[in-house]
């Protein structure tokens, strides 16, 4: 991990929209990764009820396309303890092919999506499998396939909607034990519509909330699919992930975008209310000097910390509020 300065990120006030005033700090050299760790892309993160982060990272492998048959040798998933910033446990070594989303359920539970091996595997906290849903390397838009699935939420009663991602455009919701229920969403850059669906996350309430990546935009839905409400990002780029805070009824988001060239230019951070309200940003487009970030995955925790996984550096960036 490359070490970095404490930094100081003062929420920009952009617009007429964005007049919050509060403070993060970058905290230094966390988390404490050795050099005995492969730790690649972290693209999917998640807190478990003891507040510790986990980790869904790529090791060794690139992005590929086509994607390769062979598993990763590395542990792919770390859970680190946010106090100190050490890895605590690790596992899922010769398992994943291309790591994407990560969800840990009330009850620990750890779910994954992997868009190499078109499947959602849902896992115990002892890292146990228990269900698998999707043919193994075997893409499709069926009740039964996906087609390099994306991103999990699982609802206060056990169901489960599965961003279906990169090659269908499609959330579909599924019962606690993995039945099939229902699915909503084409290609398209309208209303209900999704250009690489990427992430989404629920509320206490229930109400879907998806990151519609090339579209740069959020949408929100109520459990059976119906439209509520969009925001659409006005910088050029994509959004790429959303987490809610339901202790503070906080939704947060992450970008990204690049010159014309194909340059980074970075990621933002981006605070809303659930109705989809603006209410700051800050990283790239404020007073942040830091390493260029390209953010992948988003948590915030019960004290306001905001982790944020950055595939560019191959780290994970912890933001401590100062108030």
């Amino acid at each position: 991990m490359r070490n970095l300065l404490l930094l100081v990120l003062i929420i920009y006030s952009c617009s007429a929209e964005n007049k919050t005033a509060n403070q993060y700090e970058l905290v230094n050299n966390w988390p404490l990764v050795s050099s005995e760790v492969k730790f690649g892309n972290p693209t999917g993160l998640a807190l478990n009820s003891k507040q510790n982060l986990v980790v869904f990272h790529r090791g060794s492998r690139s992005w590929q396309n086509p994607m390769p048959i062979e598993t990763i040798k590395e542990n792919t998933i770390l859970e680190i303890d946010i106090n100190s910033g050490k890895i605590i446990n690790s596992w899922g070594s010769d398992f994943f092919i291309m790591p994407h989303g990560l969800e840990v359920d009330r009850e620990d539970n750890i779910w994954v999506s992997d868009v190499g091996l078109h499947q959602v595997i849902k896992f115990d906290p002892l890292g146990n499998q228990v269900m698998i849903i999707g043919e193994k390397n075997k893409p499709g838009n069926d009740e039964n396939h996906f087609n390099l699935p994306t991103d999990i939420a699982v609802a206060k009663d056990g169901s489960f909607y599965v961003s279906d991602g990169y090659g269908n455009s499609r959330i579909i919701k599924f019962s606690k034990n993995g039945d099939y229920l229902f699915e909503w969403g084409i290609y398209g850059n309208s209303k209900s519509e999704f250009n690489i669906p990427h992430a989404l996350d629920l509320d206490d309430k229930g109400y879907v909330y998806v990151a519609d990546r090339e579209n740069n935009k959020i949408q929100k839905f109520d459990s059976l699919g119906n439209f509520i409400a969009q925001w659409k990002n006005k910088s050029i780029g994509q959004l790429y992930s959303i987490n809610v805070n339901n202790h503070d009824n906080l939704l947060v988001g992450i970008d990204y975008t690049v010159r014309d060239n194909g340059e980074p230019i970075g990621s933002d951070i981006i605070h809303f209310d659930l109705d989809l309200n603006l209410k700051s940003r800050f990283g790239r487009s404020g007073s942040y000097s830091g390493p260029k970030a390209r953010y992948h995955d988003v948590q915030i925790d019960k004290k306001g910390n905001i982790f944020v996984g950055d595939i560019l550096n191959n780290s994970v960036q912890m933001f401590r509020p100062i108030n």
